[in-house]
């Protein structure tokens, strides 16, 4: 029989995307309350459009700040910071409706001395890792996030100084016998100034962006896409409205993997739609990374109030050297998937979700991304002895 052959495809988006945008205002405030209010709760939704950015949610916090700052700030840094780009941080309106958390949901989200803090909802979460790359990513995703940020690089060091902050990138990989084997397709999408021709974008993107990052991978058969439509001035928010959490697949694994419908800019790590997130990546990251297997999805699930989980599973996908049900017992006694557990374990009540918002939540070579450890490899090692 042949080898099986399929082409998969992963995009990814840059910081000026709308919807991008939006995550990093909601993360921003986020990191402004657990700054001065580590227990804060907070749970803050963004839209943009046209001239205007809508703040709501709720939050419980002692801290107090002025959104509005944030708000015009994190535009100008993305680089919304001109009125003729139709849209800049100085300029447009900014209207903000923040309430308290329900003390309905506290109830069981608030520990105290008979109970331990449950979780922030009920839901279920997934965490992915694959032994394509370095970062334990899938290929795909990896590289889409690598020519957004390139683009990002490009026009914040001014190398190519008529790039604007929106674009968008997308990666076709052909696989044969489920390993990557080249690029078939690459979709990369910028805005620009006005005067620029598309001759001149398709030559600079090709050398400065695309080249540097997908080099590896790329052959004759390769098919690139510069800026299809042939014309991208109107980006950002006047092009499109934004929202947070709508980029929940290029945020995790680009499609490769399950994906249990949460959101995470903007939430505190008492709610699992994020922090559970994160711990299962962390636990399959450390499966493959033990050699357990060379492609693992983790699944937990919970139920609003209550701290254990619901449910635990692991999935190898037919390449685990162990059972996977010993793998799953092994899981539930090395990780604490408690709500409590996996915020003590991952260190969460930290400031850090800002630099999360772009470029993805997953195989991000920083300190501060601590779900990205590997220090439970070697433990898990001892299931190919015992």
């Amino acid at each position: 029989m042949q080898p099986r052959k399929y082409i998969f495809t992963s995009e990814s988006v840059t910081e000026g995307h709308p919807d991008k945008i939006c995550d990093r205002i909601s993360d921003s405030i986020l990191d402004s309350f657990l700054s001065n209010d580590p227990d804060a709760r907070v749970a803050v939704e963004t839209m943009t459009t046209t001239g205007v950015v809508i703040v709501a949610g709720e939050v419980t916090s002692t801290h107090r700040m002025d959104v509005q700052d944030i708000v015009r700030n994190e535009i100008n840094d993305i680089g919304y910071n001109k009125p003729e780009f139709g849209f800049d941080g100085n300029t447009c309106s900014v209207l903000v409706s923040l309430h308290e958390q329900s003390p309905d949901i506290s109830i069981g989200v608030t520990s105290n001395e008979l109970r331990e803090q449950g979780a922030g909802d009920q839901g279920l979460m997934f965490g992915f890792a694959i032994n394509e790359t370095p970062e334990f990513m899938p290929l795909p995703i990896m590289l889409a996030h690598n020519l957004s940020l390139r683009l990002s690089e490009v026009r914040k060091k001014k190398e190519l100084d008529w790039v604007r902050p929106d674009g968008k990138s997308q990666v076709s990989i052909l696989y044969e016998d489920n390993k990557p084997k080249s690029i078939d397709t690459i979709v990369l999408s910028t805005q620009h100034s006005p005067e620029i021709s598309q001759e001149q974008i398709n030559e600079e993107i090709t050398k400065f962006v695309i080249s540097p990052v997908c080099s590896d991978w790329i052959t004759s058969e390769t098919k690139v896409f510069v800026n299809p439509t042939g014309r991208f001035v109107i980006g950002g928010p006047p092009g499109d409205t934004g929202l947070t959490g709508r980029k929940i697949i290029a945020d995790t694994y680009g499609g490769m993997g399950r994906h249990g419908g949460g959101a995470f800019s903007g939430k505190d790590p008492t709610k699992v739609d994020r922090s559970a997130c994160y711990m299962a990546r962390y636990i399959s990251k450390n499966i493959v990374a033990a050699e357990l297997a060379t492609k693992c999805e983790v699944q937990i699930a919970y139920a609003i109030g209550v701290a254990k989980p619901v449910s635990i599973m692991v999935d190898t996908f037919k390449t685990s050297k162990v059972d996977e049900e010993k793998i799953e017992a092994k899981v539930k006694e090395l990780f604490d998937t408690s709500p409590a557990g996996i915020i003590r374990t991952l260190n969460l009540k930290r400031p850090i979700y800002k630099k999360t918002s772009a470029y993805g939540h997953f195989g991000r070579r920083d300190v501060d991304f601590s779900w990205e450890k590997t220090d439970k490899a070697e433990a898990l090692k001892n299931l190919r002895v015992n």
